[in-house]
Formats: structure tokens, sequence, C-alpha cells
């Protein structure tokens, strides 16, 4: 009886997704930038120790790009770029506002924070700017053109799962938006992080699907 009504609840919950996936609804792009995803970006040699899954995250954002162009579903490309000497970061001490800069990546105007090749953007998509933190949208004008634009649902992808994708999906669900994290168009530096992400996190703060499930929409 209990597998029957589970059963009957993820159905319920797929139909929703569906019912709303490309009425008023965005495809946004979380860092797809050399850093994470060229060969040669700092973040890709450094962090990255799963690089099966990045690959098939590629693969994946590829795909649902391809889909949400031709289903003219809104998109979203949230880079990160920062002046040069950091000042957005005031000298941080601990955490990414450290990090960062410590490491040297997403220097404006250059190689690390160019998006991706086969990503980048194409007239006609928003590209967000005045983004300083992990969220896509501390600092940025993100979710003053999602609200003028009638946007409610929120497909995200990019990275790294459990710390920028993270942290974009929460404010998300407390700005009020419909979220969905697109579990194979994503990566984190290892399997044991993105598997917590997907099974520990998402659930409070809106759902996942696969990127298949995402262009069945």
């Amino acid at each position: 009886m209990r597998t029957a009504i589970l059963i009957i609840l993820i159905v319920f919950s797929m139909k929703n997704v569906n019912a709303q996936s490309k009425e008023n609804s965005a495809l946004i792009l979380i860092e797809t930038q050399n850093e994470w995803m060229h060969k040669d970006g700092k973040l890709y040699k450094a962090l990255v120790k799963d690089k099966e899954m990045m690959h098939n995250s590629i693969a994946n954002i590829e795909k649902a790009l391809d889909y949400a162009r031709k289903n003219n579903i809104a998109v979203i490309h949230v880079g990160l770029r920062f002046e040069k000497g950091y000042p957005e970061l005031a000298n941080g001490k601990s955490g990414l506002r450290k990090a960062i800069p410590n490491a040297g990546t997403f220097p404006i105007n250059e190689f690390g924070s160019q998006f991706y090749d086969t990503v980048k953007p194409i007239p006609g998509e928003f590209v967000v700017t005045g983004r300083v933190g992990a969220s896509g949208f501390t600092g940025s004008n993100l979710d003053v053109f999602l609200r003028n634009n009638k946007i409610e649902n929120l497909f995200l992808v990019g990275y790294a799962t459990h710390v920028c994708v993270e942290s974009t999906l929460r404010e998300a669900h407390e700005k009020g938006y419909n979220t969905y994290l697109i579990s194979d168009g994503t990566s984190a530096f290892n399997r044991m992080q993105q598997g917590y992400v997907l099974s520990e996190v998402v659930h409070h703060f809106g759902e996942h699907l696969t990127t298949e499930e995402f262009m069945k929409n």
C-alpha cells in the first residue's frame, strides 16, 4: 500500500513539473566557464576529482541548452568575474572570499572567466552582471530580470553542485521561485558531494530531475 502511494506521489510530482516547465520558465547556467569546464581551467585541474562526472555534466548541459533554445525556454548565464585585485571581496579572511583571490580564479576579461565555448551565450540570452557571491543572486541583477520577465520556474545546471549551485537553489527557494536542479547537468568535486546534495539537500528547497526528464517537458 505504501509503495503504491509513493508511486502515485512521484507521478503527480513529475506531472506538476511537466505542467509548468515551459511557460514562465528559465534554464540557468551557473559558472559554465573555463575555470570549471576547460582542461586548462584552474578549478578543473585543482578541484575536479571525478573527471567522468564533469565530462558527463558538460554533455548534458549542451543537450539541455539546445532543448531550451529550440523550445523557447529563457536561457540565463550566471557567470563569476572579479576586477583586478578582487576589491569586491574586501580582503576576505575565510571561505570563498579568501579562497578565490588566493587561487586567482575568475579574473575579469581573462581566459578563466570566459564562458566555455560550447555553451557560451548567443544574442537574446541574458547574461547576469554584478554577481559577487556564491549564490547567483548575490549582488546581481538576476532577481530583477526574473521578476520583470515573469519567470517563476528555474532549472539549474552548472558548478559546483555543493557550492554555487546549491547556494543559488536555496536563495531561489527563499525568494519564492519553483526550483529544479538538473542532477546530471551539474557536478561536484566528487560523487560523495554530489550524492549528498541530491539525497539530503535538494528536497528542502525544490526538486531534482535528469536532463532526459527536463527534455520531456
